[in-house]
């Protein structure tokens, strides 16, 4: 059975690959090690295999791990983050994907007024229509953006989807195909380059990198099964 640093070198080997099918530099995709459910001593292994980037689900379960490991390593909020935990995630994260309505973004833009910071944040977008997943519809953003990239405080940097979960990794592409798109769209109306799009898991992070993305999410190929 491959240790995590094998596992964690494979998918760094993987990203690679798929950014030189793209045409890309390889550097210009970030790979966040989704450390969601696995505590500090194992997010450790994966520090001490070069890793510094990790991503969590829940603030409160980041709130117990983030000051118990090392201080120069990097935090992204990747699940739904709630109104009532912004004040606490706010400090801890240096980017938080999942802002999935106008009403959120307004919170964390009044609440980042208020602690005097200025954070960076992804607009997810329902690119499927699956109504299990949070995000905007691809035309309630179009609608709505404008307002957003006006709030005073918060850094709207890209957005961010995941596609229907599949066995085959092709089946993805189309969605993040139609992210790219619409990014390119939303960035060439505002004036704003929109540069980061957050795309790709486990199964499908490959194609994701082939389709533009220049962060994936990836846990279990690293950390193994649940």
């Amino acid at each position: 059975m491959p240790s995590l640093a094998e596992n964690l070198e494979s998918v760094r080997e993987n990203i690679s690959a798929a950014t030189r099918r793209a045409g890309r530099e390889a550097s210009s995709v970030q790979l966040i090690a989704v450390s969601k459910t696995y505590p500090a001593e194992v997010i450790r292994e994966a520090v001490d295999a070069g890793q510094e980037l990790f991503g969590e689900n829940r603030v409160q379960e980041a709130l117990i791990k983030v000051p118990a490991l090392p201080g120069s390593l990097r935090w992204h909020l990747i699940g739904h983050l709630q109104s009532n935990k912004v004040r606490k995630a706010l400090p801890l994260f240096e980017l938080i994907h999942g802002v999935d309505t106008t009403d959120l973004a307004k919170d964390i833009d009044r609440i980042a007024a208020e602690e005097g910071m200025s954070p960076r944040i992804l607009l997810e977008v329902n690119v499927s229509g699956e109504g299990s997943k949070h995000g905007f519809s691809p035309e309630n953003l179009e609608r709505e953006l404008e307002g957003l990239l006006a709030l005073p405080r918060v850094q709207v940097e890209g957005f961010m989807t995941m596609a229907p979960l599949a066995q085959d990794p092709e089946s993805a592409r189309p969605y993040f195909a139609a992210l790219r798109e619409l990014r390119d769209r939303m960035s060439q109306k505002s004036g704003i380059p929109l540069g980061t799009l957050s795309m790709g898991m486990s199964g499908d992070y490959q194609v994701a990198v082939e389709e533009g993305a220049n962060l994936v999410r990836v846990g279990s190929a690293i950390f193994g099964s649940r």
